[in-house]
């Protein structure tokens, strides 16, 4: 079962000149982040596990849920909830059929098309975007737009998280166009206040207002 509203996906080339990436986290941490997913791509297997272990005691700590980018093998070892595939990764039904119940899985998707391959191949939950326009999402084409966003969320099951270009004050219109929850990096971890922002992200995606 899905149980959070808010994706964060590290980066910690983004706060090195402020923070470790562990006390970034565990600043979005106290600000009630309940899921995040370590995607540190140029980390060899050994580094990675070895953070992925602190990663694993902290959130622990605050009964989040802990995701690993892509590799499904880490985070069977280090005890995570989760993995995130990307649409280079081993495909998700081949995953579903290695680590059975163990893992919840996502995907990232960025058209209908991936995102119901997604829901078939037994992901829990998909990433979709980019839904606007943000430097890091470039190579994947112009922008996919809210339209976009409402026809997979009504045409799929599983739960939908908008990522790409999503800053606080768009978080109200993508939950409007159908999304579950949003997925976020630098609207966070880029944020002067770590925990301060991700408490009115959560907020601003609470079914309160």
């Amino acid at each position: 079962m899905i149980d959070f509203k808010l994706y964060l996906i590290t980066d910690r080339k983004l706060i090195a000149d402020r923070y470790s990436l562990i006390a970034a986290v565990k600043e979005a941490l106290k600000g009630g982040v309940k899921a995040i997913q370590l995607r540190e791509k140029d980390l060899g297997t050994r580094e990675l596990l070895k953070l992925t272990y602190k990663m694993r005691e902290l959130t622990a700590r605050y009964d989040a849920r802990l995701f690993i980018n892509d590799r499904f093998d880490i985070a069977l070892a280090a005890g995570a909830d989760g993995v995130h595939l990307t649409q280079n990764s081993i495909p998700a039904d081949a995953v579903r059929h290695v680590v059975k119940k163990k893992l919840l899985i996502g995907v990232s998707t960025h058209s209908l098309k991936e995102a119901k391959e997604a829901e078939r191949a037994g992901a829990d939950f998909i990433t979709l975007g980019p839904i606007y326009r943000t430097p890091s999402k470039l190579k994947y084409g112009k922008p996919l737009g809210l339209d976009t966003l409402k026809e997979v969320s009504r045409k799929i099951k599983i739960p939908v998280f908008a990522i790409g270009g999503i800053q606080s004050d768009k978080v109200e219109e993508v939950k409007k166009a159908g999304a579950f929850g949003v997925a976020m990096i630098s609207e966070i971890f880029g944020a002067e206040d770590i925990r301060g922002k991700a408490k009115e992200i959560i907020y601003k995606l609470s079914d309160d207002i």
